[in-house]
C-alpha cells in the first residue's frame, strides 16, 4: 500500500496536499495539451521535428511490428485506465483528486513514446495532386481536430482532462453529480469527438502505407472504445441512454445504425 495512502484522508485534505495536487494536475494538463498539438502535426505533417512519415529507414515489416506495439500499448492503457474496476483498484494507491490528471499524464507519455519510435512506412497508397483538391482536404483534416477540441468544451473539458478536479479539490468545493446532457453537436452523433478523430487521421492529401496503418488502427480501437464507453454509459444512465442510443447515430449523423 502506497505511504499516500496510509496517511489517509487527514493528508488528503491537508493544505499542502492540495496546493501540490493542484500543481501536479495543472502540469498533467500541460504537457496533454503539448501533446495534442504535436499529434495534430504529427499527423498531418506540419511543423513538428518528426511526422508520421519521417523518422529512421526500417524494414517493411519490422516497422508494421514495432507500430503496431505502440498502438497497444496506447490503447491498452487508455482503455484500461479508463474502466471502473481498475479506478477502484488504482484509487487505494493514488488519491482520488488526482486519479484523472494522473491517466492524462500516462496516455501522453504513451504518445510521446509513439511519436519517438514510430517507424515511418513512406510508400504511397494516394497521392492528391490538384493543389486546391489537395488543401480542400488538408483544411477537412484541421476541422476534424477543431471538432475534436470543441466536443470536449461542450461536456465538460476540464473535467475531462483532470483539471476541475484538483481545482475542486484546492478550494475545497464538492464536485457536481454527474447528469445526462447532449448539448449541440451530441444531439446529431452520439461521438462527436470520436468523429473528428476520425475525419483528422483519414483527410489526407498524402496516404502512405504508414498513415494507412495508424488511421486504421485508431479507427477500430475508437470502434471498440465507444462499446465499452456506451456500457458505463447505460450502467450510469440506464434507460435514458438508452433511449438517447436508439434516437441518436453513433458516429454519422442520421444513420442510427452508425
Amino acid at each position: 500500500m502506497s505511504q499516500v495512502h496510509t496517511m489517509g484522508p487527514d493528508f488528503s485534505r491537508s493544505r499542502l496536499f492540495k496546493f501540490i495536487a493542484f500543481l501536479y494536475g495543472m502540469a498533467s494538463y500541460l504537457i496533454f495539451f503539448a501533446t495534442i498539438l504535436y499529434t495534430i502535426g504529427f499527423v498531418m505533417g506540419l511543423v513538428v521535428p518528426k511526422t508520421i512519415d519521417t523518422g529512421a529507414d526500417t524494414p517493411g515489416i519490422r516497422a508494421i511490428v514495432v507500430n503496431l506495439l505502440l498502438m497497444a500499448l496506447f490503447a491498452v492503457q487508455h482503455s484500461v485506465m479508463a474502466r471502473k474496476g481498475f479506478k477502484a483498484w488504482w484509487t487505494q494507491y493514488v488519491p482520488r483528486p488526482i486519479e484523472r490528471s494522473t491517466y492524462v499524464l500516462a496516455s501522453s507519455v504513451c504518445l510521446l513514446l509513439l511519436f519517438w519510435q514510430w517507424r515511418a512506412i513512406p510508400a504511397v497508397v494516394w497521392q492528391i495532386d490538384d493543389p486546391d483538391l489537395a488543401v480542400a482536404v488538408a483544411m477537412l483534416s484541421l476541422a476534424g481536430w477543431v471538432l475534436v477540441f470543441l466536443s470536449t468544451f461542450l461536456i465538460n473539458h476540464f473535467e475531462l482532462f483532470g483539471l476541475s478536479q484538483v481545482a475542486d479539490h484546492l478550494v475545497g468545493r464538492r464536485a457536481e453529480p454527474q447528469r445526462f446532457r447532449t448539448p449541440l453537436l451530441y444531439k446529431f452523433v452520439r461521438h462527436p469527438l470520436y468523429l473528428g478523430f476520425v475525419i483528422a487521421v483519414w483527410a489526407a492529401p498524402v496516404m502512405t502505407v504508414g498513415h494507412l496503418l495508424f488511421s486504421a488502427v485508431i479507427t477500430a480501437y475508437i470502434l471498440i472504445g465507444i462499446h465499452l464507453e456506451e456500457r458505463d454509459l447505460v450502467a450510469a444512465f440506464g434507460d435514458q441512454y438508452r433511449e438517447y442510443s436508439q434516437r441518436v447515430s453513433m458516429l454519422i449523423p442520421w444513420r442510427k445504425t452508425w
